[in-house]
């Protein structure tokens, strides 16, 4: 049985349907999914938990903490919830980059 975990981030361009991909090998599944804002973030987390069995959710910085606690109460205690968050520096170069790319 494999470890099986979602990575999902923020995208003003997204489709979860469309922008969406497993990476695994026998010990790991990492389902990864790109999305608009926090509805369709809520429908991605509901559907993969109980569809794919997720066990643990990785969060993009654009995540508020109201975001995650509405993730937290929908998947509920069973499943682990981190947030990859930068230091000062990177969330200004980040900024900088999606602000080039026409983001913000």
């Amino acid at each position: 049985m494999a470890f099986t975990s979602l990575f999902m981030a923020h995208a003003p361009d997204a489709d979860p349907e469309r922008d969406a991909c497993l990476l695994a090998t026998e010990k790991y599944k990492l389902y990864v999914r790109l999305v608009k804002g926090q509805a369709q973030a809520l429908e991605v987390c509901r559907t993969l938990v109980k569809e794919k069995g997720i066990e643990a959710i990785i969060l993009c910085p654009g995540f508020t903490h109201k975001d995650i606690a509405e993730i937290q109460e929908l998947v509920g205690p069973t499943v682990a919830i981190t947030v990859a968050r930068g230091d000062g520096p990177s969330s200004k170069i980040s900024m900088e980059a999606m602000k080039k790319a026409g983001w913000l």
